[in-house]
């Protein structure tokens, strides 16, 4: 049985840069980082791993790769986002704080079940920080009705033409 997410693994252009992100302005704790030079195939690499700990003890990764090919691009919401779940004090104090620093900075957006904020790394990578919203519940309806939107989504004629 799945227990939970122990970490999602990203890359990254510069550790420090995104040390100074993670640690410095999200206040996630840089808690382990080593370099690797042998693949478990046995093929000689150097890659520094970074882990930075959020509090329900799951972790955020990053590989920097010198010289291994890799395109960075500003995600798009919709393509990519890393999503951490926050409570509402939290949400505003790092709303202003993105503000203060001068990070690229949206919302609050109002999603029904959560209100979220988002930043864009220095890698590109969009992070969004959620908070429930006090209505916030999963029930037996609620996920009917998610059942009942992915379907329609899916038979629907405006969908079949993108596939």
């Amino acid at each position: 049985m799945i227990h939970g997410l122990h970490h999602n693994a990203y890359r990254c252009r510069n550790s420090e840069e995104t040390r100074k992100f993670y640690e410095d302005f999200l206040e996630l704790p840089l808690v382990s980082a080593f370099e690797i030079q042998k693949t478990k195939t046995g093929r000689s690499t150097r890659v520094l791993h970074t882990f930075y700990r959020m509090l329900d003890d799951s972790f955020l990764a990053f590989f920097e790769a010198p010289g291994q090919p890799f395109e960075f691009k500003r995600q798009d919401d919709f393509d990519l986002h890393i999503a951490l779940k926050v409570d509402r004090n939290t949400l505003h104090r790092f709303l202003d704080k993105g503000r203060q620093k001068e990070i690229e900075t949206r919302g609050i957006s109002n999603h029904g079940s959560i209100d979220s904020v988002y930043f864009r790394d220095p890698n590109g990578y969009v992070i969004e920080l959620a908070a429930p919203s006090d209505h916030t519940s999963t029930t037996k309806d609620s996920v009917r009705s998610a059942r009942k939107t992915l379907d329609l989504w899916t038979t629907s004629a405006a969908n079949t033409n993108s596939r």
